[in-house]
């Protein structure tokens, strides 16, 4: 799980180089094509079963679609955010998991968890707040990732006792690329900014295929974690990827976050490391998922 939030910040890093120059429609479709050819050998090397049932196939392709969405609005938020600014924002993912979890399972929520939602969310306003007057509404894509991420969890969780972690990996990005290559096709000349796609150069191209490469590396890590330790030991050092976050901002592009976000970031980390706890003393943990955004999310 540290590999995990260690690489995980390095897809960001070159999802937001490829910005400059790339649409981010295009680098959202290219995260899952790279990803799913980085994968291809894993789970042929592993000898594992390609096979999955009807319900399943449905459920991968919503997944498929969740990963889209939350990729898209994470890319668009860093291309004009620092990394941090974004990913911080984006940890907002447990306490929208905790909601979901009681609109839709009926899964009890204390008032001592509310709370430390409401400071949680208070804490992603004190990111939001500044980058809001600065960058208008791009600041509020990465709670769009978050609430996309949320839904992409639950459908990783419905099916996780059926499908193994790689083949589900690896199917999603199939599905990822068959969704989003036809879009590329469709807008191809459009003039739409944000999806009209462009020849790439050499630089861009590996660029490209970084997002990919270090989505399909990192993520398997994630599923490598998630296979040996349960969820409630693995979600608190989620938090680390903050730290790399912050330094790869503060290498590459020179961002570092001002005293608000660092107040924001605090406070979401602590009230979500709250939460984690109190789940894990109530024997319901959840797991959290990784700002992808991550499976960036």
């Amino acid at each position: 799980m540290v590999g995990f939030c260690i690489l995980a910040p390095l897809l960001d890093a070159c999802s937001k180089l490829a910005t400059t120059q790339i649409p981010v429609g295009q680098i959202t479709a290219a995260r899952f094509v790279f990803q799913w050819v980085c994968m291809l050998p894993v789970i042929l090397a592993m000898r594992l079963d390609w096979r999955t049932g009807g319900r399943d196939a449905g459920l991968l392709v919503l997944r498929a679609i969740c990963l889209i969405l939350s990729t898209y609005y994470f890319v668009a938020s860093v291309q004009y955010m620092p990394i941090a600014d974004s990913i911080a924002i984006v940890f907002v993912m447990p306490f929208i998991l905790m909601f979901l979890g009681r609109l839709i399972f009926g899964n009890p929520v204390g008032q001592r968890r509310i709370y430390a939602s409401v400071v949680g969310f208070g804490g992603a306003m004190y990111v939001i707040q500044p980058s809001l007057n600065h960058y208008g509404l791009v600041a509020l894509f990465p709670l769009g990732c978050a609430l996309s991420f949320s839904f992409y969890e639950m459908a990783t969780q419905a099916m996780s006792n059926r499908v193994h972690p790689v083949t589900m990996q690896l199917h999603t990005s199939i599905a990822g690329t068959v969704i989003c290559l036809p879009l590329l096709w469709a807008f191809n000349g459009s003039g739409i900014g944000e999806l009209d796609p462009v020849s790439p150069d050499l630089l861009n191209w590996a660029y490209l295929f970084g997002v990919g490469f270090w989505a399909a590396i990192s993520h398997l890590c994630m599923t490598i974690a998630m296979k040996y330790a349960p969820a409630a030991t693995l979600a608190p050092l989620h938090y680390l990827e903050l730290p790399m976050a912050v330094f790869l901002g503060y290498a590459i592009f020179g961002d570092f976050p001002n005293a608000l976000t660092w107040v924001g970031i605090v406070l979401i980390t602590g009230s979500g490391l709250y939460i984690i706890r109190h789940e894990h003393q109530q024997g319901s943990a959840h797991p959290m998922p990784p700002p992808l955004p991550n499976e960036a999310i």
